[in-house]
């Protein structure tokens, strides 16, 4: 199985950010231009871009579809985009008009399972499911509520529902530069038979080669990269 180094666009109000535990008072603009910083990542050697929608996970709509689009026609790799993505006229518009590849589905996986039956029925491959957890419970509304369903639990049923790749973040290390949770994104994987993507807390190339070490199918940066603790073209080339 492939490894697949994700770098991250994480986007407020048409500008690149990252967030500290998903506050979004605690944002740190990177970046005016999105679209060149995925052109960047894509020089580097990028095989994928993950972006996410921030103003649309905490709205519950997608928000910033012209900075989304701009991004997918400057780069000629594959892009997967998450936040607000909550019916099936939205992945519809997000796979066919925008032209992203893959769509992450968080709060509505917790939420409304059947629309994750139907999405993966109409889209196969082309749907993935964000856990988004605190304390190994699955949060919701943009990390803003935190549920009574367990990470470990939705994964399985999102198994069931068809679902191949499982984005797992947990909520306490993303932007913190401290490390991820490497046991807690095991307990996801040893669902078995689907391919699962680390995310939050990656602080070092270490952290990414761990990852791979445990056979995860990716891992997710941001941060990272961007503070300059990790050389994406030398981590890509590592992996």
């Amino acid at each position: 199985m492939s490894f697949i180094i994700y770098p991250a666009i994480d986007i407020k109000d048409s500008q690149a950010v990252r967030l500290q535990q998903g506050d979004m008072d605690k944002s740190t603009v990177y970046g005016l231009n999105p679209s060149k910083l995925a052109q960047d990542f894509e020089e580097k050697g990028s095989k994928w871009i993950h972006i996410v929608d921030l103003n649309g996970a905490f709205a519950g709509e997608s928000k910033n579809l012209g900075t989304i689009k701009s991004i997918v026609s400057t780069v000629n790799i594959p892009v997967q985009l998450g936040g607000g993505i909550r019916t099936m006229e939205n992945i519809k518009t997000m796979l066919d008009d925008v032209g992203v590849n893959r769509v992450i589905l968080g709060t509505v996986a917790a939420k409304n399972p059947q629309l994750v039956i139907e999405a993966v029925k109409t889209y196969g491959d082309k749907i993935a499911v964000g856990i988004d957890a605190k304390d190994g419970y699955v949060a919701v509304n943009g990390w803003a509520e935190k549920s009574s369903i367990l990470a470990v639990d939705l994964a399985k049923e999102m198994k069931s529902a068809g679902v191949t790749t499982i984005i797992y973040t947990d909520i306490s290390k993303d932007g913190m530069m401290e490390g991820p949770n490497i046991e807690q994104t095991k307990r996801i994987a040893e669902i078995g038979d689907i391919d699962v993507i680390l995310s939050g807390g990656i602080a070092s190339t270490q952290d990414i080669l761990n990852a791979k070490m445990e056979g995860f199918a990716g891992a997710i940066t941001g941060k990272a990269i961007y503070q300059g603790a990790i050389d994406l073209e030398e981590v890509i080339k590592l992996c």
